[in-house]
């Protein structure tokens, strides 16, 4: 029986994995979110959360190329922190990307599903969460192939708004001063820019999912770094100047009052149908939540192959060498959340979880650099990993009191993960020590 997983994912399609991965659902809305708190200079949180978001990056791209491996997080905090630790991390990395799936698969069965077409919500959400774990099942090749069309529509609909933005400015309908608007009645600049680059992080999450790909990735010590920095670097860009055309074209207060954004941009411009744009954010869903099926199922096997889940999670499919028993699970998990939350409720905890991850992550990288690496592996400077620990100690100062109430009882259940496997690893090295002490004791009957 195979394994390991088999090494078929070339250094575009994990660029484009990373790409579509982070372009997800959020830029429609935050948009106007972001105006709200910064003011009309909406590019500058967001260019302020690109440089957050690469210096966690950072970590992620020097333990994904030293250690490639499908568990990623968990595995990483495993060697660093010991199976606990690793347990503990694992649980919230999945309980974020099962969660994040359930919350897709109801976004896609709402308003913008029903621009086009009335279907019940059960339905939608059955048969969306279905097709999804076919297409996991059948490879991931297959997987991501289907991945670089769905980005290439998400990426031309964002890219259309950013030409109709700049139609509007050309023409001379805008406002190009109110790029330089930073700051509200209740922060100044510098306050302005912090609390809307809170909010755009949230736009960049995304990219951590792509180490769980790691052990798939042909020569991943030279693939991994460049497309996880050419993707980010890439969103950045498209996300800077969605900002610079919003901010610009439509007045702050509108923008802040919207909750489709992007669309506000769109009337602007006029001609073009608002329909098409509840298209391109179906796929965005789509894609999203096929991209974190992905990892969640690739990280349900890595921490069972580790030990750190039940066994039956690291079985394949024999021909495809998919973790076919972890994509069930997972998508049975976010099929039952989907079918009894609401999409606020199942999302407002996402950033709490992955914070908790990012911040064992960094100190992770910190601990691993103890050890000898001959693997030639992509390497961070030192602070860069310093630097993304202090930013995840700020997120949190940032996390609204509900939102922690709720996210505590999923950290509650990581913990008790994380105490299971500290028992089990107890027992083990207990009753290794006794069948050692067994081995090397004298036979009554050969001393007699």
């Amino acid at each position: 029986m195979a394994t390991t997983l088999r090494r078929t994912v070339p250094t575009h399609l994990l660029y484009f994995f990373v790409l579509g991965d982070v372009l997800g659902a959020g830029v429609y809305v935050l948009i106007g979110d972001i105006a709200a708190q910064s003011g009309g200079a909406v590019w500058v949180p967001l260019l302020t959360a690109l440089v957050l978001a690469c210096l966690t990056a950072g970590s992620y791209a020097e333990l994904a190329t030293r250690f490639p491996r499908a568990g990623g997080s968990a595995h990483y905090v495993t060697r660093a922190l010991g199976p606990a630790a690793g347990a503990f991390i694992g649980f919230c990395m999945l309980a974020a990307g099962v969660v994040s799936v359930g919350a897709l698969a109801r976004g896609f069965a709402s308003d913008y599903l029903a621009e086009l077409i009335t279907v019940p919500t059960a339905a939608v959400v059955v048969l969306f969460l279905s097709a999804l774990a076919l297409l996991n099942i059948r490879g991931v090749k297959e997987s991501l192939g289907a991945n670089v069309v769905a980005t290439a529509v998400e990426v031309g609909g964002l890219l259309l708004v950013i030409g109709l933005g700049t139609w509007v400015l050309v023409r001379g309908d805008g406002e190009p001063r109110r790029l330089l608007e930073l700051g509200t009645a209740e922060h100044g600049a510098v306050g302005a820019t912090l609390a809307g680059a809170v909010l755009a992080y949230y736009s960049f999450v995304g990219f951590e999912t792509s180490v769980n790909l790691a052990e798939e990735v042909r020569d991943p010590r030279r693939a991994y770094p460049r497309a996880l920095f050419g993707a980010l670097l890439t969103a950045g860009l498209v996300y800077v100047l969605l900002g610079a055309v919003a901010g610009a074209v439509v007045p702050t207060e509108i923008l802040a009052e919207s909750s489709g954004p992007l669309l506000e941009v769109v009337r602007a411009a006029g001609g073009v149908p608002e329909r098409l744009f509840a298209v391109i954010a179906l796929v965005a869903v789509a894609n999203g939540a096929l991209l974190t099926g992905i990892m969640a199922s690739r990280l349900a096997y890595g921490m069972a192959r580790d030990g750190l889940l039940p066994g039956g999670l690291a079985r394949l499919l024999p021909h495809r060498r998919t973790p076919w028993v972890a994509v069930l699970a997972t998508t049975a998990l976010s099929l039952l959340l989907a079918l009894t939350g609401e999409i606020a409720a199942l999302a407002e905890t996402l950033v709490l979880l992955l914070l908790v991850v990012f911040t064992a992550v960094n100190v992770a990288v910190l601990l691993l650099r103890r050890e000898p690496d001959g693997t030639g592996a992509f390497r961070v400077p030192t602070v860069v990993p310093w630097l993304g620990l202090a930013s995840c100690l700020f997120l949190f100062t940032r996390i609204d009191g509900a939102v922690w109430l709720r996210g505590l009882i999923l950290l509650g259940l990581g913990l008790v993960v994380g105490g299971a496997q500290l028992v089990h690893a107890g027992r083990t090295r207990g009753s290794g020590t006794a069948r050692s002490d067994a081995a090397g004791a004298p036979n009554p009957r050969q001393e007699g």
